[in-house]
Protein backbone atom coordinates (compact mmCIF):
# COMPACT_ATOMS: atom_id res chain seq x y z
CA UNK A 1 0.00 0.00 0.00
CA UNK A 2 3.06 2.55 0.41
CA UNK A 3 4.33 1.62 -2.86
CA UNK A 4 0.62 2.58 -4.53
CA UNK A 5 0.75 5.88 -2.55
CA UNK A 6 4.08 6.75 -3.99
CA UNK A 7 2.11 6.71 -7.51
CA UNK A 8 -0.05 9.49 -6.95
CA UNK A 9 0.05 12.85 -4.51
CA UNK A 10 -3.69 12.50 -5.00
CA UNK A 11 -6.33 9.64 -5.15
CA UNK A 12 -9.56 10.60 -6.38
CA UNK A 13 -12.37 8.68 -4.63
CA UNK A 14 -15.57 7.45 -6.88
CA UNK A 15 -19.02 7.34 -6.74
CA UNK A 16 -20.17 5.11 -9.64
CA UNK A 17 -24.13 4.86 -9.82
CA UNK A 18 -24.29 3.56 -13.26
CA UNK A 19 -21.76 1.28 -13.99
CA UNK A 20 -21.04 1.40 -17.69
CA UNK A 21 -19.59 4.87 -16.58
CA UNK A 22 -16.70 3.65 -14.85
CA UNK A 23 -14.03 2.78 -18.06
CA UNK A 24 -14.84 6.41 -19.01
CA UNK A 25 -13.96 7.73 -15.87
CA UNK A 26 -10.65 5.73 -15.62
CA UNK A 27 -9.65 6.23 -19.06
CA UNK A 28 -10.05 9.91 -18.33
CA UNK A 29 -8.17 9.80 -15.02
CA UNK A 30 -5.06 7.95 -16.35
CA UNK A 31 -5.10 10.22 -20.15
CA UNK A 32 -4.27 12.93 -16.97
CA UNK A 33 -1.88 11.22 -15.15
CA UNK A 34 -3.71 9.66 -12.12
CA UNK A 35 -3.49 6.07 -12.17
CA UNK A 36 -4.43 4.97 -8.70
CA UNK A 37 -8.06 5.72 -7.65
CA UNK A 38 -10.85 4.41 -5.25
CA UNK A 39 -14.34 3.24 -6.24
CA UNK A 40 -17.05 3.72 -3.29
CA UNK A 41 -18.60 0.23 -2.75
CA UNK A 42 -21.63 2.46 -1.54
CA UNK A 43 -23.63 2.17 -4.84
CA UNK A 44 -25.26 -1.23 -6.53
CA UNK A 45 -22.93 -0.33 -9.71
CA UNK A 46 -19.79 0.00 -7.50
CA UNK A 47 -18.45 -4.17 -8.15
CA UNK A 48 -19.31 -3.94 -11.28
CA UNK A 49 -17.84 -0.74 -12.00
CA UNK A 50 -14.35 -2.41 -10.33
CA UNK A 51 -14.70 -5.23 -12.85
CA UNK A 52 -14.95 -3.11 -15.87
CA UNK A 53 -11.96 -1.19 -15.01
CA UNK A 54 -9.67 -4.24 -14.34
CA UNK A 55 -11.06 -5.66 -17.56
CA UNK A 56 -10.76 -2.54 -19.89
CA UNK A 57 -8.36 -0.43 -18.25
CA UNK A 58 -4.77 -1.84 -17.33
CA UNK A 59 -3.10 0.84 -16.74
CA UNK A 60 -5.39 2.04 -13.59
CA UNK A 61 -4.66 0.69 -10.61
CA UNK A 62 -8.31 0.09 -8.88
CA UNK A 63 -9.32 0.60 -5.12
CA UNK A 64 -12.77 -0.87 -3.11
CA UNK A 65 -13.44 1.82 -0.88
CA UNK A 66 -15.92 1.55 2.54
CA UNK A 67 -14.91 -2.01 3.25
CA UNK A 68 -16.77 -2.53 6.49
CA UNK A 69 -15.92 -6.22 7.35
CA UNK A 70 -14.59 -9.50 6.18
CA UNK A 71 -17.17 -10.15 3.30
CA UNK A 72 -16.99 -6.68 1.84
CA UNK A 73 -12.68 -7.50 1.62
CA UNK A 74 -13.52 -11.14 -0.24
CA UNK A 75 -16.47 -8.88 -2.73
CA UNK A 76 -13.08 -6.91 -3.31
CA UNK A 77 -10.86 -9.33 -4.20
CA UNK A 78 -13.31 -10.95 -6.09
CA UNK A 79 -14.20 -8.34 -8.52
CA UNK A 80 -10.28 -7.84 -8.84
CA UNK A 81 -9.85 -4.67 -6.59
CA UNK A 82 -6.00 -4.08 -6.00
CA UNK A 83 -6.65 -2.64 -2.61
CA UNK A 84 -9.22 -1.53 0.07
CA UNK A 85 -9.82 1.47 2.07
CA UNK A 86 -11.74 1.62 4.96
CA UNK A 87 -13.37 4.08 7.68
CA UNK A 88 -11.76 2.47 10.52
CA UNK A 89 -10.54 -1.50 11.42
CA UNK A 90 -12.00 -3.95 13.08
CA UNK A 91 -10.02 -6.85 13.86
CA UNK A 92 -12.38 -9.39 11.49
CA UNK A 93 -11.69 -6.88 8.27
CA UNK A 94 -8.01 -6.78 9.50
CA UNK A 95 -8.04 -10.24 9.76
CA UNK A 96 -9.26 -10.67 6.34
CA UNK A 97 -7.01 -8.71 4.60
CA UNK A 98 -4.11 -9.90 5.91
CA UNK A 99 -5.56 -13.27 5.16
CA UNK A 100 -6.69 -12.28 1.84
CA UNK A 101 -3.19 -10.43 0.73
CA UNK A 102 -5.20 -7.19 0.38
CA UNK A 103 -3.04 -4.43 0.49
CA UNK A 104 -5.03 -2.12 3.00
CA UNK A 105 -5.83 1.69 3.53
CA UNK A 106 -7.03 1.64 7.23
CA UNK A 107 -8.72 4.49 8.90
CA UNK A 108 -7.49 5.70 11.96
CA UNK A 109 -7.69 9.31 13.54
CA UNK A 110 -6.22 8.47 17.21
CA UNK A 111 -3.05 7.39 18.15
CA UNK A 112 -4.66 4.20 19.64
CA UNK A 113 -6.11 3.63 16.59
CA UNK A 114 -2.78 4.18 14.94
CA UNK A 115 -1.16 1.41 17.25
CA UNK A 116 -4.00 -0.75 16.29
CA UNK A 117 -3.45 -0.63 12.67
CA UNK A 118 0.66 -0.79 12.97
CA UNK A 119 -0.01 -3.95 15.44
CA UNK A 120 -1.90 -5.99 12.19
CA UNK A 121 1.00 -4.43 9.94
CA UNK A 122 -0.67 -1.39 8.26
CA UNK A 123 2.16 1.59 8.24
CA UNK A 124 -0.29 3.47 5.31
CA UNK A 125 -3.25 5.08 7.16
CA UNK A 126 -6.32 6.85 6.11
CA UNK A 127 -6.53 9.75 8.43
CA UNK A 128 -10.12 10.10 8.38
CA UNK A 129 -12.49 12.58 8.88
CA UNK A 130 -9.97 15.04 8.08
CA UNK A 131 -12.24 18.12 7.86
CA UNK A 132 -10.63 20.01 5.85
CA UNK A 133 -7.29 21.34 7.30
CA UNK A 134 -8.00 19.91 11.10
CA UNK A 135 -5.90 17.16 10.04
CA UNK A 136 -3.05 18.90 8.96
CA UNK A 137 -2.50 19.40 12.73
CA UNK A 138 -3.36 16.03 13.69
CA UNK A 139 -0.62 14.36 11.41
CA UNK A 140 1.59 16.98 12.93
CA UNK A 141 0.85 15.22 16.42
CA UNK A 142 0.88 11.76 14.90
CA UNK A 143 4.05 11.59 12.79
CA UNK A 144 5.87 12.52 15.79
CA UNK A 145 5.02 9.47 17.59
CA UNK A 146 4.36 7.14 14.85
CA UNK A 147 7.75 7.96 11.98
CA UNK A 148 7.25 4.57 10.33
CA UNK A 149 3.55 5.59 9.73
CA UNK A 150 2.40 7.53 6.10
CA UNK A 151 -1.09 9.17 5.99
CA UNK A 152 -3.56 9.92 3.00
CA UNK A 153 -5.68 12.49 4.82
CA UNK A 154 -9.80 12.24 3.29
CA UNK A 155 -12.86 14.06 3.98
CA UNK A 156 -13.73 18.31 3.20
CA UNK A 157 -10.13 18.40 1.78
CA UNK A 158 -10.17 20.94 -1.33
CA UNK A 159 -7.31 21.63 -3.68
CA UNK A 160 -6.20 24.47 -2.16
CA UNK A 161 -5.69 22.78 1.13
CA UNK A 162 -3.36 20.17 -0.90
CA UNK A 163 -0.11 21.32 -0.26
CA UNK A 164 -0.17 22.53 3.67
CA UNK A 165 -0.53 18.16 3.28
CA UNK A 166 1.98 17.46 1.22
CA UNK A 167 4.38 19.39 2.88
CA UNK A 168 4.18 16.70 6.11
CA UNK A 169 6.93 14.16 5.84
CA UNK A 170 4.60 10.97 6.73
CA UNK A 171 1.74 12.83 4.25
CA UNK A 172 2.80 11.41 0.56
CA UNK A 173 -1.23 11.30 -0.61
CA UNK A 174 -4.33 13.06 0.09
CA UNK A 175 -7.56 11.71 -1.21
CA UNK A 176 -10.50 13.24 -2.49
CA UNK A 177 -13.92 13.34 -4.44
CA UNK A 178 -13.32 16.87 -6.02
CA UNK A 179 -11.19 15.01 -9.29
CA UNK A 180 -14.12 13.10 -9.95
CA UNK A 181 -17.59 15.10 -9.54
CA UNK A 182 -20.62 12.89 -9.64
CA UNK A 183 -22.30 15.40 -11.93
CA UNK A 184 -19.57 15.20 -14.24
CA UNK A 185 -19.04 11.71 -13.65
CA UNK A 186 -23.05 11.46 -14.16
CA UNK A 187 -22.87 13.67 -17.45
CA UNK A 188 -19.83 11.81 -18.89
CA UNK A 189 -18.01 14.99 -19.12
CA UNK A 190 -14.45 12.88 -19.70
CA UNK A 191 -12.61 16.10 -20.68
CA UNK A 192 -13.69 17.92 -17.56
CA UNK A 193 -12.44 15.03 -15.61
CA UNK A 194 -9.07 14.80 -17.28
CA UNK A 195 -8.41 18.53 -16.29
CA UNK A 196 -8.79 18.53 -12.91
CA UNK A 197 -6.98 15.01 -13.28
CA UNK A 198 -3.89 17.33 -15.01
CA UNK A 199 -4.55 19.64 -11.81
CA UNK A 200 -4.27 16.82 -9.50
CA UNK A 201 -1.18 15.72 -10.80
CA UNK A 202 0.65 18.86 -10.55
CA UNK A 203 0.18 18.50 -7.18
CA UNK A 204 3.72 16.02 -7.36
CA UNK A 205 6.21 19.32 -7.05
CA UNK A 206 4.55 20.08 -3.25
CA UNK A 207 5.77 16.93 -2.08
CA UNK A 208 8.39 16.41 0.32
CA UNK A 209 11.09 15.10 -0.85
Amino acid sequence: MLDLLARTPVMPIIWIHEADTAVGVARALVEGGVTVFEVLLRTPAALQAVEAVRRHVPEATVGAGTLLCAADVQRALDAGAQFGVTPGLVPDLAQAAVRLQLPLLPGVWTASEVMSAMAWGFEALKLFPANGLQGVQQIEHLQGVFPRARFCPTGGIKPEHIPQYLALRSCPTVGGSWVTPQALVAARDYPAITALALQAAAFTSARVA
